[in-house]
């Protein structure tokens, strides 16, 4: 697969393709080739994203990392196909970046890349986009679990989520019967008790939370505020938009002084 393909195939922004166009003679491959291969084992992706983004020095708006991270995953497709993984579960997973790079146009109101910190995970195996939600590969208190995580763009009706996460049993029983699991762990705003006397009993939110059970609270957590607000985290309270009814309740919370922060939560496995 070239590199246009993948564009292609990602529906990446024409307007970031012509910016990845121009930076593509501006890197020395051969140089950092070593690190490609490193953030593309989950073992090691992490440190070699450091390393790379280190050795990438001036990048501005991180156009250098996005052109070597969708290297990796030009590259990645091979793996998917080595494990018979169905093409649909590569596009979803990989389309991250493009939906990343949306959310960044529309929280900053220009186009740039600002999620290597997060993307070197769908590279190197590690997470998959199965139907509605992401699934990723991890362990807590020593025993091997599935991290939930819920796209922007996710339906948290009953039915999609329950779908999701019979796609995932089969997915993941199929191609990574080495990792059993018996636990769904999520942190995320969207598990915050504070959210339950704003949200209506039909809510899809308070129906997603229901299947968790709480460990702990981050009060401090202002991550909720790029996710529902669609705004930079540290934007006042008061120029908070208010276009929804969840988002008008949580702005008068947030102009009483309250706030919402997030959870992190265990849901059994029922199989």
């Amino acid at each position: 697969m070239r590199a246009n393909e993948l564009y292609r195939l990602i529906d990446l922004q024409p307007e970031m393709v012509q910016k990845l166009d121009a930076v593509r003679g501006k890197i020395d491959m051969d140089q950092i080739d070593g690190y490609l291969e490193k953030m593309m084992d989950g073992k090691t992706a992490d440190q070699a994203y450091k390393e790379l983004d280190a050795s990438l020095a001036e990048d501005q708006d991180h156009l250098k990392m996005l052109y070597c991270q969708l290297e990796c995953a030009r590259r990645v497709f091979d793996r998917y196909q080595e494990k018979h993984i169905p093409e649909t579960v590569y596009i979803d997973t990989i389309r991250c970046f493009t939906r990343f790079i949306d959310e960044c146009k529309k929280k900053n109101g220009r186009i740039f890349f600002d999620r290597g910190w997060w993307t070197y995970r769908q590279l190197s195996m590690r997470l998959f986009r199965i139907g509605e939600l992401e699934y990723e590969l991890k362990e807590y208190e020593g025993e091997k679990v599935i991290g939930l995580h819920v796209p922007s763009d996710a339906d948290l009706s009953k039915e999609a989520v329950d779908v999701s996460l019979e796609q995932a049993g089969v997915f993941f029983r199929t191609y990574y019967g080495s990792h059993p699991y018996k636990k769904y762990t999520c942190g995320s705003w969207l598990l915050s008790p504070v959210l339950k006397p704003l949200l209506s009993k039909k809510s899809n939110i308070l129906a997603f939370q229901e299947r968790f059970h709480i460990i702990r609270e981050d009060k401090e957590n202002r991550e909720y505020i790029e996710w529902l607000f669609q705004v930079p985290a540290d934007t006042k309270a008061e120029d908070l938009p208010a276009g929804t009814e969840l988002q008008k309740k949580v702005r008068e919370l947030l102009l009483d002084g309250g706030t919402v922060g997030s959870a992190f939560g265990v849901m059994d496995v029922y199989r």
